[in-house]
């Protein structure tokens, strides 16, 4: 039953993942090349704030193993992008801006790690 779950949540959050890339690209000035990723960066940021909110109800038993296996490792597993994000930095290194390299980086992990962090501090204290 696991197996499912991850699979239809990773159906569900890579199509979701192309859209909101799309809408991203269409309403951001500052495009590739020589622009900052900011599409990969939007939805690695959103996927980092429901991996948060998935951790904290389920280590509050708000959620089963089905439910953060659908939405933990399927959606947002489908909808994030670690290699988008990798051969965008090195693209971005490639065409010499490496400004814009450092800065995706630091944006992506810093980022991610601070908005997964604020959401299941959010979340454990609005659940407890």
């Amino acid at each position: 039953m696991t197996w499912l779950a991850v699979a239809l949540g990773a159906a569900v959050g890579a199509p979701l993942r192309y859209l909101v890339n799309r809408v991203v690209h269409d309403h951001v000035v500052s495009t590739r090349p020589l622009g900052f990723p900011w599409a990969t960066l939007t939805v690695n940021l959103l996927g980092s704030a429901l991996l948060g909110w998935v951790m904290a109800a389920a280590g509050h038993g708000v959620l089963g193993a089905v439910w953060v296996a659908l939405l933990g490792a399927g959606f947002a597993g489908g909808f994030t992008t670690f290699s988008t994000f990798s051969w965008e930095t090195d693209s971005l290194v490639d065409e010499g801006a490496r400004g814009l390299a450092v800065t995706n980086v630091v944006a992506s992990v810093v980022g991610c790690v601070v908005v997964a962090g604020l959401t299941w501090w959010v979340t454990a204290n609005v659940v407890s």
